[in-house]
């Protein structure tokens, strides 16, 4: 069988489907044989394995989804074994050549909180740092957009795909008709037989149409204490984590810096060679999950001060969405860079880490730049 042309893949989607795009392959996946939600996400793993392995072998032996932020009974790990699965290569370097879709302009945006109330929770939460022994926690603010007419995810998805040639750009279905779309620079992990890959980020600065203003901003972050220590809770934390399930690992002393048409990164690239293979690639998601990228260190008291500060409940951003197959092999990204879109609404999210060193004035301007990805996406300004 000739394989689709992920151009063609990218054109197919619709609303409820479940597409991811990567630097090497494209899945679109389509309709539900099977649907599997639990607020345990080992348990989730579980029976999601447990499905494919009786799943007949006239459909696809795959499972695609989300993992929330935090699992809930309201808002459990959610995972879709589809009726018809697609994948291809690449959608880059051809999907740079696509014409942009227009979306409609919106009737109102408002921030959640005001960009002043974000500042001093930030404030509050580096005080809360020392009271309570915490390492790092993560804040995030969001943006409420409203139309007058439907939204599409379908046009949103095409300009993340146009604009995002590196990264995980994705599109999943949510309850309540809801769609999860955005473009992610984060790996949380990968399996391919008893190979695996983890590849957090922590640390930013944002780009600059400026050459000059970019470079600079670049070698900041190279040369940031704050964010090389930010970066190395992260990477202990994946390297601890997945240290039981490996026979081998592979860690980078430094990070190296990843750019994003939006946002510059300190990444390490993590790999392990599997002792357990009955651990499937949703198996070591769920273990990772939620690591301090998202959430803070240690994991308890930190999601639980974001509970605290934050005005909002998180829902599946800051979660996971990816796919794994009966054989254990599969990809989840770390869902940023994203929003919830309604029928005639969506929700923008953004966050940041904060230390003991942050500043409340640079972290409000790093989630602003982190809002550029989806607000380019809709051809509407930076906040």
């Amino acid at each position: 069988m000739t394989e689709p042309s992920p151009l063609r893949l990218l054109s197919d989607y619709r609303r409820g489907d479940f597409f991811l795009a990567t630097t090497e392959r494209t899945l679109l996946g389509g309709g539900a044989r099977a649907t599997v939600c639990d607020a345990d996400e080992t348990a989730l793993a579980e029976r999601v394995r447990d499905t494919l392995k009786d799943a007949s072998a006239d459909g696809p032996r795959l499972a695609v989804g989300v993992l929330p932020f935090h699992s809930t009974a309201a808002t459990p790990g959610r995972l879709v074994i589809p009726e018809k699965a697609r994948f291809a290569g690449a959608v880059h370097p051809a999907a740079a050549a696509l014409p942009r879709r227009t979306i409609d302009v919106p009737a109102s945006v408002r921030p959640v909180p005001e960009p002043t109330d974000h500042m001093a929770t930030v404030a509050a939460a580096v005080t809360a740092l020392g009271e309570r022994e915490l390492r790092k926690v993560v804040l995030a603010r969001a943006l409420d957009v409203e139309f007058d007419a439907p939204v599409r995810p379908e046009a949103i998805l095409h300009n993340l795909v146009k604009d995002n040639d590196h990264g995980y750009t994705f599109a999943a279905d949510l309850p309540e008709g809801r769609t999860l779309v955005g473009s992610s620079p984060e790996l949380l992990l990968s399996r391919r037989g008893s190979h695996v890959v983890s590849y957090p980020h922590a640390g930013s600065m944002p780009r600059s149409a400026d050459p000059d203003i970019d470079a600079e901003n670049a070698r900041t972050l190279l040369a940031s204490r704050k964010d090389h220590l930010e970066h190395a809770v992260l990477t202990e934390a994946v390297v601890e984590t997945l240290r039981p399930y490996c026979k081998r690992m592979d860690v980078p002393s430094r990070p190296e810096l990843v750019a994003t048409p939006a946002v510059w990164h300190l990444g390490t690239t993590i790999t392990g060679e599997l002792v357990d293979q009955d651990a499937t690639a949703l198996h070591l998601a769920a273990a990772l999950h939620p690591t301090p990228a998202i959430c803070g260190t240690p994991t308890v008291s930190a999601r639980q001060l974001v509970t605290e500060l934050e005005e909002f409940d998180r829902g599946y951003y800051a979660g996971a969405v990816g796919w794994v197959d009966a054989k254990g092999d599969g990809e989840w990204a770390v869902s940023i860079r994203c929003a919830e879109v309604a029928k005639q609404s969506l929700r923008l999210y953004a966050g940041g880490g904060i230390m003991p060193e942050s500043d409340p004035r640079t972290e409000l301007e790093e989630t602003t730049a982190k809002f550029a990805t989806l607000l380019r996406a809709m051809g509407l300004p930076q906040e």
